[in-house]
């Protein structure tokens, strides 16, 4: 048990770089109007009152990004092992997926001051954030298979 769980931390951190990464460039290339990265140091940059140092919030938005990312690897393998559901299936990777991309959605980005679905980035962010959610979920799946 003790090592799902910590194939489910390492799962989420290697997903969460690679949701964040694609982030990143898809927002330096302007095809995309979010950064996960940013998103996160805004949040955080403020909460500890440090929104006049951008790099600073930038390093913290990456920390706190794949910080998040391992947790929620984490949760989704002690929700495995406390429900005894079967641990690495499509669906259960979709399904827990699709409830990261809805907290995202109707929890982070308004508590991040990004407005409900992040509308006050853009009105398309929610579907930028299903995409990113998508990346997360497959590589997360990929992961747990390999490990």
């Amino acid at each position: 048990m003790g090592l799902f769980l910590l194939n489910g931390v390492i799962a989420g951190l290697i997903a969460g770089a690679a949701m964040g990464i694609i982030s990143e460039a898809g927002f330096r290339a302007g095809i995309v109007k979010s950064t996960l990265f940013t998103i996160d140091g805004v949040f955080i940059g403020r909460i500890l009152r440090l929104e006049r140092y951008i790099l600073i919030m930038y390093i913290l938005g990456i920390a706190m990004h794949l910080v998040t990312s391992m947790v929620f690897g984490l949760l989704y393998s002690v929700i495995v092992v406390l429900t005894g559901i079967k641990a690495v299936t499509i669906p259960t990777v979709v399904v827990y997926t699709l409830l990261l991309w809805l907290a995202m959605l109707f929890v982070a980005l308004p508590v991040a001051g990004r407005g409900m679905m992040g509308s006050k980035i853009d009105r398309m962010v929610w579907l930028e954030q299903l995409f990113l959610h998508v990346i997360f979920g497959v590589v997360f799946f990929e992961v747990l298979i390999l490990l």
